[in-house]
């Protein structure tokens, strides 16, 4: 009898200020059209600075560069509980935009929200996660990047 073996998803997100608003992505789901931060999954052979960079400009047509990590969040979707998302969040800085760029399948635009406007449309929030890293951020939680190792660049 084979017994299938659990691992979490590794995810990345950019979470993005600019004059008191956040950039977010309205987007399909399973469960409708929901807001997240720009995020997506670690791919093969990828760091996760490498990750979140490919995955805030894929969802929002803008280069973003990381400047610290917001903080490392484990969660269980309630109704797939088999599904657990392990999140790595960045905080950083908007380098560029690509007018010209086409945005990742599923992704109907990117928009910036106050604060207030995150907590007022928090019934359409794909996750707690997008929430939570809105108010570390305001809280002013960071760490620095050299907290992260990536042997396979280093070697």
């Amino acid at each position: 009898m084979s017994q299938e073996i659990w691992k979490p998803h590794v995810v990345v997100a950019a979470v993005i200020e600019q004059d008191g608003k956040f950039l977010l992505v309205e987007e399909h789901t399973d469960e409708g059209i929901k807001f997240n931060q720009p995020a997506g999954h670690l791919e093969e052979g990828e760091s996760l600075i490498e990750a979140v960079r490919r995955e805030a400009f894929e969802e929002t047509a803008h280069h973003f560069e990381p400047e610290a990590l917001l903080g490392v969040y484990r969660w269980q979707h309630p109704a797939k509980p088999k599904k657990t998302y392990l999140r790595f969040a960045f905080t950083g800085q908007i380098t560029g935009f690509d007018p010209t760029a086409s945005l990742d399948e599923g992704i109907l635009r990117a928009v910036w929200m106050s604060p207030e406007e995150i907590a007022d449309t928090r019934h359409r929030h794909r996750s707690p996660l997008l929430q939570q890293c809105v108010a570390d951020y305001l809280a002013g939680r960071t760490y620095p990047l050299d907290l992260l190792t990536d042997f396979a660049k280093a070697l």
